[in-house]
């Protein structure tokens, strides 16, 4: 490591708040699924920001829409209308089959504004009696880490010390159906879901999960209310990870690639029979649906509408997950995931996952550890096939660097 990355890396260390604990390489710039250190050398980034990268790094498409509208306004707030919301809320809509678009900045206030709509639905809709409202969640999930979010999570890294948690939350194991159903009483109004766990390991339930998971909250009179900030636009080769079953959500909560990697963009995502619960001064975000990220969100969603980015993710993450396939039994004890997302088991006897993520930065590749064991790939949609397999092939170096170790 050269001087000029410790010294980057120890400002950092010192000025900024630990709530991370980065793999130390200091990224300098970056161009389709490449960056670039700040003494050049390059890597393959098998991250993309959580999925938020799944255009590429300086997507070209991407950054003429924010050239353009940074050179006009880019911050009105909502006390006003501008020229480019209205423009974004309806191409989201449509992508999503839906008629209405909340749009705020993170992941985070996506859920936070999700649970806060299903509990007024239940309320003015439904009828449930004041502050009766249960939302049903899942074991393993990962939502966020708001002070609310971490109230129903079972990860003591995010909620541990944080108390006292927010009550209204139900938890049932993730993949179970029946333990769903047990759950459900008359103060249910919402179950909240992530198709594919990510923070988990890129867990997917059994397929029939989700479609029995809709046809409960459909006889029960429950919003079933699908965190797609992960999974979501094109990650898992369909434009939402419902897809994959045929499932159509009553919300959609979606964040991350929305703002292309430029600018921080969410939303939920709904009809005008729940979304229309909400009334001026009950809800709302200074930058939610600020001209800049409207505009680039628009730019994210006619791309998506093309469907080449699904395809590609769809035909590229059949590849990966058969190179990925052959590991097993040689360091790697179980591959899970969808298109171009993956959770690989290490053999915890050969490597902890950072241990593997470490090494395969030194090979050029950079990838998440989670969960003690486990590491994640993700590459944005627009790698190459041979990248992808070299990138597979220094995973395979890795294991069997442990394995003669």
């Amino acid at each position: 490591m050269t001087s000029e990355a410790r010294r980057v890396i120890a400002s950092e260390e010192e000025f900024v708040a630990h709530n991370y604990h980065p793999l130390e390489v200091v990224v300098a710039s970056a161009d389709g699924a490449w960056v670039t250190d700040v003494h050049g050398k390059r890597y393959l980034d098998c991250l993309a920001a959580y999925s938020a990268v799944n255009f590429g790094h300086s997507n070209p498409t991407l950054l003429d829409a924010a050239r353009e509208q940074l050179d006009r306004v880019t911050l009105t707030s909502r006390a006003f209308y501008n020229d480019q919301l209205g423009s974004f809320a309806q191409a989201l809509a449509e992508l999503a089959g839906k008629e209405m678009v909340l749009p705020m900045n993170t992941g985070a206030e996506a859920v936070e504004s999700g649970i806060k709509i299903a509990r007024a639905w239940g309320y003015r809709v439904k009828g449930v009696a004041a502050d009766r409202a249960n939302i049903i969640v899942m074991a393993g999930n990962f939502h966020g880490r708001t002070t609310t979010i971490i109230s129903f999570s079972d990860d003591e890294d995010a909620r541990a010390d944080f108390g006292p948690y927010t009550p209204g939350f139900r938890t049932v194991p993730y993949g179970d159906a029946a333990a769903l159903a047990a759950a459900i009483d008359e103060n249910t109004v919402a179950v909240l879901v992530e198709p594919i766990q990510g923070e988990s390991g890129i867990v997917v339930p059994p397929a029939d999960y989700l479609p029995t998971v809709r046809e409960l909250c459909t006889t029960h009179n429950v919003l079933l209310i699908a965190d797609e900030i992960q999974s979501g636009l094109g990650r898992t080769g369909e434009t939402f990870a419902c897809d994959l079953v045929g499932v159509v959500p009553d919300l959609y909560l979606l964040g991350k690639a929305l703002g292309g990697g430029i600018v921080p963009v969410s939303a939920v995502v709904g009809n005008r029979d729940i979304l229309g619960v909400l009334r001026p001064g009950q809800h709302g975000s200074t930058f939610g649906g600020n001209p800049l990220a409207a505009a680039v969100g628009r730019a994210v969603v006619r791309m998506l509408a093309s469907g080449e980015y699904q395809k590609r993710a769809r035909v590229l993450g059949a590849r990966l997950h058969d190179r990925l396939g052959e590991l097993i039994g040689r360091g790697v004890l179980e591959v899970r995931g969808a298109g171009l997302w993956a959770g690989i088991d290490i053999d915890p006897a050969l490597a902890s996952g950072r241990a593997v993520c470490e090494r395969l930065m030194e090979r050029g590749v950079l990838a998440k550890d989670t969960h003690g064991s486990t590491i994640r790939l993700a590459p944005p949609l627009v790698v190459e096939e041979a990248d992808l397999d070299w990138a597979v092939d220094q995973l395979e170096a890795v294991l069997e660097e442990f394995r003669g170790a």
